[in-house]
């Protein structure tokens, strides 16, 4: 079983990860990483994938160097290109209304995903939508809002159909460290789904336990 620190480590890798869909951005998950990012966390961090630019941030962020509503361009996950997209793409008139109308009577189910992505105004941003729209919005604050829960709605359906999948395969040693790493959006995410959510989730976790030898990967 993981120690505390590898969870809290692989957590913060995650929301580093997920800036780009996080209500607030930096600003937001900051004072998050200077708050948990013990020394035995950090140590946990570079062992990860893309860690060792998480934990330049954080120290970055501990020494002042950064502020805390900023990150280092040269520290931006995925090399900045997910914060940059569809940055520069304005609205009209009309787009701005029809993007009103349509989060003001938003309903998280995969429906309210399916009818949303199906607005002329979303689909101008094609795959990058989550990502278009959240960048337009930080105009307007009071529809960054709703839009959290946009893009609470459908992590939540992407990790449900993670989860699913995983149960289904035979277990492996990657996939056992898969079901690790992505296990604090799982914990997060799922209950959304009510007893459904909760019985995946024990799946998951039961998944993990088996007490027989993983099957290894080939090479």
């Amino acid at each position: 079983m993981k120690s505390k620190s590898s969870l809290v480590a692989q957590k913060l890798v995650n929301l580093y990860r997920q800036e780009h869909v996080i209500v607030g951005g930096w600003a937001t998950l900051n004072p998050i990483f200077v708050d948990e990012a013990t020394d035995d966390v950090l140590n946990e961090i570079a062992d990860l994938p893309t860690g060792r630019f998480l934990v330049q941030h954080i120290q970055n962020l501990k020494s002042g160097k950064t502020p805390m509503d900023s990150i280092d361009r040269n520290l931006l996950p995925y090399g900045g290109q997910m914060a940059e997209s569809g940055a520069t793409t304005p609205l009209t008139d009309e787009q701005w209304a029809e993007l009103e109308n349509a989060l003001n009577k938003f309903t998280p189910t995969h429906q309210g995903l399916v009818d949303l992505q199906n607005l002329d105004v979303v689909k101008k941003f094609g795959d990058e939508w989550l990502v278009g729209i959240k960048n337009v919005l930080s105009e307007r604050p009071e529809l960054l809002q709703k839009w959290k829960l946009v893009t609470q709605t459908q992590r939540a359906y992407h990790l449900w159909d993670m989860a699913t999948q995983v149960v289904s395969q035979p277990l492996t040693e990657r996939v056992r460290a898969q079901i690790q790493a992505d296990m604090p959006e799982y914990e997060t995410f799922l209950p959304m789904f009510g007893d459904a959510g909760q019985k995946l989730l024990a799946h998951l976790r039961n998944f993990m336990k088996d007490t027989k030898h993983p099957k290894r990967d080939e090479d």
